[in-house]
């Protein structure tokens, strides 16, 4: 740079600042009416634009320049007056040509009024004097404005943020723009967890700035709805027209699909700015889903009146069509907003996600690798970059209808059991709802967690997700034995997405496509799915359901993971209650008017009853529901001081029982009581009657474990096993029941029993490879030659220890279908363990049946030979 001093800036400020002077005194027609500074922020502040442009206008005192033009512009473009804004910009830089802040924003302001190539020469000319002056000769708040310009150049956004945001902010502490900037930079990057920090910083020293509020609110969009809607809130109360919280409200509304209120919100910023271009974006994907085409186009055309080209109209439309899985429509809309400005990176990025979503996966890679050359900070497009290399190792399976994306080892695992479930999913669901795929349909499985998440959300997280439908494509967590869960419930469940979401044109609100889920979920096996749980009987019968009209934002913002469960299962109650009240043909209805573009509410009541009727009357159904839980059990439950005192009392818990029969939880402490002191017999009592009063607990003070291990300390092993089938009944993941139930079935020689119980564990957890040879061995037993030829040959390619004995049962499952192979695997028995004197007699058996080989080979009848010759056959 070339050094000048910093009086030489100063000087050309004061000459410039002294003429703007003489200009404003003979313009001003009161300017015994001024007012100071502090009023005409607290005025901007607090969303009185009007005022604060006419005070700002007439003059403030003690204010000739730089703060007077920023403060009445910002104002007038807060109004949507955006041709005087740009006038009155150009009158602010006659006073204060060197000002980089009015350079910053007049390049925002003739962006608005279309004049793009004046809007260029703000950059340049700001690009200019940095080159020009030293570092050291910029006030802090110019050297945020100069950070700015930078970073729309293209510079690497680290240097921004330590040169100049932390720098101005070491030159002032309360330099409230770096707060701001810095704050933005971090949200622009995707890294949330540093914009909210350094928005908390700043609210510390600006507890009254709507902006810092709408920062920290903006940081917690993705993560955390709760804290989100209490910074916007704050917001708000200061400034009741703060234009970017009121249309992060709307959009919040417009993901929970209340699009009433999300209207509400729109119509605050439109009675302040009629030409706000985001708030007209955000009507018109309201207009989108109301099918409104005529309302679409004008709310669209007003939007870019003034910024013909604005890409970030045409991005908004876009991603929230996407997050209404209508991916086609909102790639349309990003290829618009890039056709407006090549570099816009959101939109390139949010198109990369929509392709991913769209199973087009070769562009949407190639475009997420566009975004990371030009931006090696954009979290979103690093993780996808990542996640694309490592995708390049899985094995891919495929049949007529789907690919499969896996794991090598978890291919061969567990891939042909995915195919199958995959093809019956198909045959029974689509035939259900009348729906013919026409495209491929894409799952992929990860074993990393965090890549699920990045494949499914853009980055990691999604803690708690087993899988995620986009429509044609299926993005699943892997098994975890960790993380019990049935995997076959699991793929099942998303699945159904497929098929609810091709037959509603992706336009079902998301409660309605999770309860139907759900709801198919328990029709393929009742121990699957939701079930009624005490807690959800709490939160029913104490007022908690929310109503079917809102439904959908109960997944938004759940206050716990308890909610969001519980969301779930009140979904699918309502589907229940459709189908058993109104029959499928009515579900099937409804679903058939989204596909036509009626609103969810109108479907219902024209094929059900009234909304209203219709949530009274569900209410009742669920209240029913949550009633018939253990009906005769006795719930109540000492209050926290009283259970201690009983607890302590080594007859309390029995005098309580006294009075309380019933008693759930009595009964539960009473049978461990027992337990603790070796009286099992006596302990049975309890855990039958808990069993008899609430035959659907499976949680983790479930009677049925309870017992099982009571009865297997006894040695009562057929009891045992009869009250753990119960227990299977109702649960779908119960690793140890399934456990236990085929060691007593191998013990007894049942060989179906076994079979059964490890394919319940392998639905589970079907990367335990002893499991698998139990399967195959059962199936063996019981004949079934196909399933069990194809479980030893899974575990031969997964290196399990013991190969000889592998190729020595295949041989021996061969012998009367294929002689040949039968000898090859024989042959493969004996090369890994040539004194294996079974393989070797199943040798000579099949060389004699085998008259060919007899004319071929001299007979071997000695061991000691058999090793040379088995080499020069398998040569």
């Amino acid at each position: 740079m070339v050094s000048h001093p910093k009086n030489i800036l100063h000087a050309a400020r004061r000459v410039s600042s002294y003429f703007i002077f003489i200009l404003i005194v003979f313009s001003m027609s009161s300017p015994l009416l001024a007012v100071d500074i502090d009023t005409v922020c607290k005025e901007y502040m607090s969303g009185q634009y009007e005022k604060c442009a006419k005070s700002a206008k007439d003059g403030i005192l003690g204010v000739i320049g730089e703060e007077r033009g920023i403060l009445l512009v910002k104002s007038l473009m807060a109004l949507g007056k955006y041709e005087q804004a740009a006038r009155e910009l150009d009158i602010a830089r006659l006073g204060e040509p060197l000002s980089l802040r009015l350079l910053m924003l007049g390049y925002q302001v003739n962006l608005y009024t279309g004049q793009t190539a004046k809007s260029n020469e703000m950059l340049s000319i700001i690009y200019r004097d940095a080159t020009t002056f030293e570092i050291s000769d910029w006030s802090p708040t110019d050297l945020v404005a100069l950070g700015e310009a930078l970073l729309l150049q293209g510079m690497e956004p680290k240097i921004v943020l330590g040169e100049l945001y932390n720098r101005a902010l070491r030159l002032d502490p309360s330099c409230r723009d770096a707060y701001l900037s810095s704050g933005q930079l971090a949200l622009d990057k995707q890294d949330y967890e540093l914009a909210a920090a350094q928005f908390r910083k700043g609210i510390e020293r600006f507890g009254d700035d709507p902006d810092m509020h709408y920062g920290l609110a903006k940081a917690f969009y993705t993560s955390n709805r709760q804290l989100m809607m209490e910074s916007l809130d704050a917001a708000v109360f200061l400034n009741p027209n703060h234009a970017p919280s009121l249309l992060l409200m709307a959009e919040h509304y417009i993901d929970c699909e209340d699009y009433t209120e999300a209207k509400r919100y729109l119509d605050r910023v439109i009675a302040v700015n009629q030409w706000n271009p985001e708030a007209l974006a955000f009507r018109c994907v309201l207009a989108f889903m109301n099918d409104d085409q005529a309302a679409i186009k004008q709310s669209r055309d007003n939007a870019l009146r003034y910024w013909s080209k604005n890409p970030k109209v045409d991005y908004i439309i876009g991603s929230k069509l996407s997050q209404k899985y209508r991916f086609t429509e909102g790639a349309s809309y990003q290829r618009q907003a890039l056709q407006f400005d090549a570099n816009y990176q959101p939109a390139k990025i949010q198109l990369a996600q929509d392709m991913l979503r769209l199973g087009r996966e070769e562009e949407g890679w190639k475009l997420a690798e566009e975004v990371y050359n030009r931006d090696k900070y954009n979290i979103m497009a690093y993780n996808l970059v990542n996640l694309r290399d490592h995708l390049s190792t899985f094995t891919t399976l495929q049949s007529d209808r789907f690919l499969v994306r896996m794991d090598k080892r978890e291919a061969i695992t567990y891939g042909d059991d995915v195919m199958a479930l995959l093809e019956k999913a198909e045959k029974d669901l689509c035939k259900k709802y009348g729906v013919k795929l026409e495209d491929h349909v894409l799952i992929e499985y990860f074993p990393d967690q965090q890549d699920f998440a990045v494949r499914t959300f853009g980055e990691p997280g999604g803690d708690g997700f087993l899988g995620v439908c986009f429509g044609n494509v299926i993005t699943a967590n892997s098994p975890k034995p960790e993380l019990p869960s049935n995997w076959k419930s699991t793929l099942w469940h998303e699945f159904t997405h497929v098929v609810t979401l091709n037959k509603t044109k992706n336009k079902m609100p998301r409660w309605l496509s999770e309860g139907i889920s759900v709801f198919e979920e328990i029709q393929r096996d009742p121990s699957c799915g939701q079930r009624m749980t005490p807690q959800y009987r709490k939160m029913i019968l104490e007022g908690e359901l929310t109503p079917v009209g809102d439904l959908s934002s109960a997944f938004l913002s759940p206050p716990s993971t308890e909610h969001l469960l519980f969301a779930y299962f009140e979904s699918m109650m309502v589907v229940e209650y459709i189908v058993k009240n109104y029959g499928y043909d009515a579900l099937q209805k409804i679903l058939a008017d989204l596909a036509k573009n009626i609103d969810i509410d109108k479907a219902i009541s024209t094929h059900t009853e009234s909304l209203q009727n219709f949530e009274q009357n569900f209410e009742a159904y669920a209240k029913k529901l949550a009633g018939d839980l253990a009906p005769n059990a006795d719930w109540e439950e000492p209050e926290e001081a009283q259970m201690q005192l009983i607890t302590s009392d080594p007859n309390g818990v029995k005098d309580w029982l006294k009075n309380h029969p019933n008693s759930l939880w009595a009964l539960t402490q009473h049978a461990q009581h027992l337990i603790d002191e070796n009286k099992l017999e006596e302990a049975k009592e309890p855990l039958n009657k808990l069993i008899e009063l609430y035959p659907q607990n499976i949680g983790s003070d479930s009677a049925y474990l309870i017992l099982s291990q009571l009865y297997k300390k006894l040695g009562q092993t057929e009891q045992e096993k009869q009250i753990l089938k119960k227990f299977c009944e109702y649960s779908s993941d119960s690793i140890y029941a399934y456990t236990r139930l085929m060691e007593i079935a191998i013990d007894a020689n049942n060989w179906d029993e076994v079979a059964k119980n490890c394919e319940n564990y392998l639905s589970v957890n079907p990367h335990v490879t002893s499991i698998h040879l139990q399967l195959s061995r059962a199936n063996e037993k019981l004949g079934r030659d196909e399933p069990a030829i194809n479980g030893y040959k899974r575990l031969l390619k997964l290196d399990y220890p013991d190969q000889a004995d592998l190729n020595y049962r295949l041989g021996r499952l061969y012998e009367d279908k294929d002689t040949k192979e039968a000898k090859r695997y024989v042959l493969s028995a004996l090369a890994e363990a040539p004194r294996f004197r079974d393989a070797q007699k199943l040798l000579l058996k099949i060389i004699e049946e085998d008259q060919e080989s007899q004319q071929s080979k001299p007979e071997v009848n000695d061991p000691n030979e058999m090793s040379a010759a088995i080499q020069e056959d398998i040569q």
